[in-house]
């Protein structure tokens, strides 16, 4: 079965209550980096990485819209890999940066319109087993994900970010999510 509409509300109770409150979870933590920071400091470099606070988030932001976009409407979502422009690279370089037009404010108003988004559609998803094919890319070694695969993939994305931010958060100003 693929997903071409929503059409059935099920309650947020058992596993869609659980992968609910897993992304709640991590993305707080991931948000949680951010506290007190002004859109330079959301900005800044602190490691050998390229990562910055306020990068990361729209990453994320990005990477769940992305994800979540595929569930509804399969590969198309995703784009073409294999007709990627030096543009298409540019533009997916500047998600793990805070540009000059940037601020934080509006990077995490983003990333919550995208959570909203995605916490909508887990809610109302009619199958958490309906699956689309993947898009050609060469990292994919499956053919087809559920939507249920899409979104514990979303969970591990904003968890391994939000332990990236928090090491970025600790590196800037000694401040520390947990501990």
């Amino acid at each position: 079965m693929t997903v071409t509409e929503q059409t059935i509300t099920p309650a947020t109770t058992g596993e869609r209550a659980d992968l609910l409150a897993m992304l709640a979870k991590h993305r707080h933590f991931l948000r949680f980096t951010t506290r007190d920071l002004t859109d330079e400091q959301a900005g800044m470099r602190t490691t050998a990485s390229e990562l910055c606070l306020g990068g990361l988030i729209k990453h994320v932001a990005s990477v769940e819209r992305n994800w979540v976009g595929f569930i509804l409407g399969g590969p198309s979502a995703m784009g073409d890999f294999d007709q990627m422009t030096e543009e298409d690279f540019a533009r997916r370089e500047d998600e793990l940066r805070m540009l000059p037009d940037d601020t934080l404010s509006g990077v995490l108003a983003d990333y919550a319109e995208v959570a909203r988004r995605t916490d909508d559609v887990v809610a109302t998803l009619p199958d958490l087993d309906a699956v689309q094919p993947l898009p050609k890319a060469p990292w994919f070694q499956d053919t087809h994900w559920s939507a249920r695969r899409v979104l514990m993939h979303i969970v591990a994305e904003t968890a391994q970010h939000a332990g990236h931010a928090d090491i970025i958060r600790e590196s800037l100003d000694g401040a520390k999510s947990m501990g």
